[in-house]
């Protein structure tokens, strides 16, 4: 598949029945619910030639992958395509795996492991379709090592017109790492992967205070670091990584259920909905979860250790700042929540990552320390992250593109130095702007 030339795919009708007056469209939906839309259809492909065929018959278009992106980035009226069906390892050459744009990350560590092999890099939520989190330019933590993007060497992409192109070195290969849907559909993505490796991850709860002053030590002494702290309290809940060679040591099904199930899921959950009921007890029921921290050790295959269950429902903005103002700037949202007594229950996050080149990478060039802040479904968030983002903004913080935030291309533009070359690529790829849609308009231009 890689470095095949071009192939010419004939346009054709689309197959999907268009909408007729007065008929009601199917609403379409993220994975919280609050992000919809009304597509004129929604197509599943099951081959790449099914794919191309959709996408020159439509005027415009939108894959959507699994639906975990909080922003509008997968909106449209137009047609709407799912990739679920393409989910299948097309070809291992060796330390190099390509797979289908649809396969869920979740899918894809055993898939791997089965073969040797393992994703040098990851976020903790694998629901994403494999061509969705790379995107977005979705991410993982270790100061060693670079966002899930860095490890794709080719793509294979149906344009606008339904010709399938391949991505593999050059401008063309940089833009289309972190795409945003803009360039075309991926239909299948070629990642660079790692020997199989065990991970020891240990938690524990630690002062914040002590946690930030040291921050620098806790990422380069691990390969992995990350830290979570509710507002009100300080206390950081602290996930350190280190890679070994010892045997995995899957948790049972009772550990699992009490940690994931009850722990994380079910009390955050109860917790929220009181803290949505009651906020005025939000301070109160933080500082409760924190005292029912406690540490814990996990052993296992690395896609196990990577991800983490999430049923509990939020929306979520996160942005990129130069690593070193990590710790100042997680400080001072802190300070905003509690200075305004906003209604926070869940926790921030605070993540570092190696630099790398995709033109819209949001750690492209820099070292980099992302922020997350995260609002339980039903609660008012936008004045909260609007606030966040002020502070973000005087940091020359980039948006995680599949979160939300309230930027546009003119405030974006100074921040990524390849986004004119963006553009150029896109300009070539889809002169028509088949794949844009609202979020597009606003962050590109």
């Amino acid at each position: 598949m890689r470095g095949a030339p071009p192939q010419r795919v004939t346009p054709a009708q689309s197959a999907f029945p268009r909408s007729l007056p007065g008929l009601t469209r199917r609403i379409w939906k993220n994975w919280p619910g609050d992000q919809r839309c009304a597509p004129e259809g929604i197509e599943q492909p099951a081959s790449e030639d099914e794919l191309a065929r959709l996408v020159a018959g439509a005027p415009r278009v939108k894959v959507a992958g699994a639906g975990h992106s909080l922003s509008d980035i997968a909106c449209t009226d137009g047609l709407m395509l799912d990739l679920s069906r393409l989910n299948r390892v097309l070809r291992v050459e060796g330390d190099e795996v390509t797979v289908e744009a649809g396969m869920t990350i979740r899918d894809l560590g055993p898939a791997l492991a089965e073969r040797g092999l393992a994703l040098e890099n990851q976020g903790d939520v694998d629901a994403q379709t494999i061509a969705g989190a790379v995107s977005t330019a979705t991410h993982g933590t270790g100061g060693r090592f670079a966002n899930l993007s860095s490890q794709v060497t080719g793509l294979r992409l149906v344009t606008a017109s339904g010709e399938v192109v391949e991505l593999s070195e050059g401008e063309d290969l940089l833009a289309g790492r972190v795409s945003l849907g803009a360039l075309g559909a991926i239909s299948a993505v070629t990642l660079r992967c790692v020997p199989a490796f065990t991970i020891h991850r240990v938690d524990r709860p630690l002062p914040l205070d002590d946690v930030l002053a040291r921050l620098d030590e806790h990422v380069d002494s691990n390969d992995h670091f990350e830290l979570f702290v509710f507002p009100y309290t300080r206390t950081a809940l602290t996930l350190a990584s280190r890679r070994t060679d010892l045997e995995p040591r899957p948790p049972g099904r009772a550990r699992v259920f009490l940690r994931d199930v009850l722990l994380e899921n079910a009390a955050l959950e109860a917790a929220s909905r009181t803290g949505r009921r009651l906020p005025a007890l939000i301070p109160r029921v933080n500082r409760t979860l924190v005292r029912a921290m406690s540490p814990a050790e996990h052993l296992d295959q690395s896609h196990r250790v990577y991800a983490n269950r999430r049923s509990v429902r939020f929306t979520e903005m996160e942005y990129a700042i130069p690593r070193e103002r990590t710790a100042e700037a997680l400080e001072r949202v802190l300070g905003l929540i509690e200075r305004r007594r906003i209604s926070v229950g869940f926790p921030l996050e605070a993540r570092v990552v190696a630099p790398d080149d995709a033109f819209l990478s949001t750690a492209q060039g820099r070292p980099t320390g992302y922020i997350a802040v995260h609002q339980y479904r039903g609660m008012e968030f936008e004045g909260y992250f609007r606030g966040v983002e002020a502070i973000m903004d005087e940091y020359e913080g980039r948006p995680h593109w599949g979160k939300r935030h309230y930027q546009s291309a003119a405030t974006l533009r100074p921040r990524f130095s390849c986004f004119d070359r963006f553009l150029a690529v896109r300009d070539r790829l889809d002169p028509e702007r088949k794949f844009e849609n609202d979020y597009l308009r606003r962050v590109l231009g």
